[in-house]
């Protein structure tokens, strides 16, 4: 198992020489066939002077008239024998794999931290390196694939809980867990406003009919903990009821793994700053509005109450059998690549890899602690 600590919240190109157009594009010139080590009988492959085919690519664009790429790409490929295609598709693909590199490797502004970090700040000052992420999410996403396949196979049992403040960002991380997983063995379960059926009967029952069976995973955008935050702070349950769901969730929970259910719990935490930018952002964009309930606008400002809530939940549920694990969401793709992280290095399955998963960050992810009922940082 991997260890999480304990924290609290405050809340180039080589150089070349210039060639007459007409050396470009087909010249028999054996000083420059030499030069580009083509032999004479591939002359229709004469680089002009350049030694790197991408380069003679540029320069092959930048003199001729015409723009329409489809003319241009058949033109160029008219000129070229079999060997001169295979040389210049080589070329291209060493350029931009080169390219992609430069971009990755330049880590170190995006692992920049805060100078004179206050309690409970976001730690770092950049966002992170897209590329790196798009290239980490998909190694990350074909071990998931790996996962699910080792639980189909013994046929295990496992559940995610997604918890959070409006808009931290829960909804894509799950897409990205189940994003490439077969959809028939993993499901999310988002339950709507319970029915008045639902809401005469015990609290967890609605829930209990989404658990998963033998190989099946399942993710639950807001759980059963909707009663412990969500529902005191907007007035939406009774002190009674709350405090019943406080003394039940434990053996609820301890139940569920008695039953075989690997259980993960996941509190996403948005910065309040962040939060108000994320909730702007939804008002704008005509595909993301829907994100926008009454209940997510209230929330601003009930901040304060929210918290308290918050901090009083992983005082009674953080337990040892089902501990939280809390991620800073501040930065939507670090926190979804140390959610996947955690899963993975957490269960061992069938053909792992260790060294493609990585380590999860202490500095984003950690646990709650359970004596004082807040989080240590």
């Amino acid at each position: 198992m991997v260890k999480i600590s304990k924290r609290k919240i405050i809340r180039s190109a080589p150089k070349t020489k210039d060639a007459p157009t007409q050396e470009l594009v087909g010249g028999e010139s054996p000083q420059v066939l030499e030069k580009a080590d083509v032999s004479l009988e591939d002359s229709k492959f004469d680089l002009g002077g350049y030694e790197d085919p991408y380069q003679y690519l540029k320069q092959y664009l930048r003199t001729t008239q015409t723009n329409d790429a489809y003319k241009l790409s058949n033109d160029l490929l008219e000129q070229l024998t079999q060997e001169g295609k295979e040389r210049l598709l080589t070329a291209l693909i060493q350029h931009e794999a080169k390219r992609f590199d430069k971009k990755i490797s330049s880590v170190k502004e995006m692992d920049a931290l805060k100078p004179d970090l206050k309690p409970g700040e976001y730690p770092y000052l950049n966002g992170y390196n897209r590329d790196l992420y798009n290239k980490q999410i998909r190694q990350l996403q074909i071990e998931l694939i790996k996962l699910q396949n080792w639980v189909q196979k013994k046929g295990k049992k496992i559940v995610l809980i997604f918890e959070g403040r409006d808009a931290a960002g829960k909804g894509g991380t799950i897409q990205r867990f189940i994003e490439h997983l077969n959809p028939r063995f993993a499901r999310v379960a988002a339950l709507p406003k319970p029915t008045e059926t639902e809401s005469g009967q015990w609290y967890f029952q609605r829930y209990v009919a989404h658990l998963p069976t033998n190989g099946e995973m399942v993710f639950f955008d807001r759980s059963w903990y909707n009663r412990a935050v969500v529902e005191p702070v907007m007035g939406f349950c009774t002190q009674d009821q709350y405090e019943t769901f406080i003394k039940e969730v434990p053996s609820f929970e301890k139940n569920i793994l008695s039953s075989g259910i690997i259980l993960f719990k996941f509190w996403l935490d948005v910065s309040r700053k962040e939060q108000k930018r994320r909730f702007k952002q939804r008002r704008k964009d005509p595909l993301k509005q829907w994100k926008l309930s009454p209940v997510d606008l209230a929330s601003l400002s009930k901040w304060d109450d929210y918290t308290k809530a918050i901090h009083k939940m992983f005082f009674e549920t953080d337990t040892q059998d089902a501990p939280w694990t809390v991620i800073e969401s501040d930065d939507k793709m670090r926190a979804r690549i140390n959610a996947i992280r955690l899963v993975l290095s957490n269960i061992d399955y069938t053909g792992r890899d260790l060294s493609v998963i990585g380590e999860v960050d202490p500095r984003i992810v950690y646990r709650t602690n359970s004596i004082t009922g807040s989080i240590e940082k």
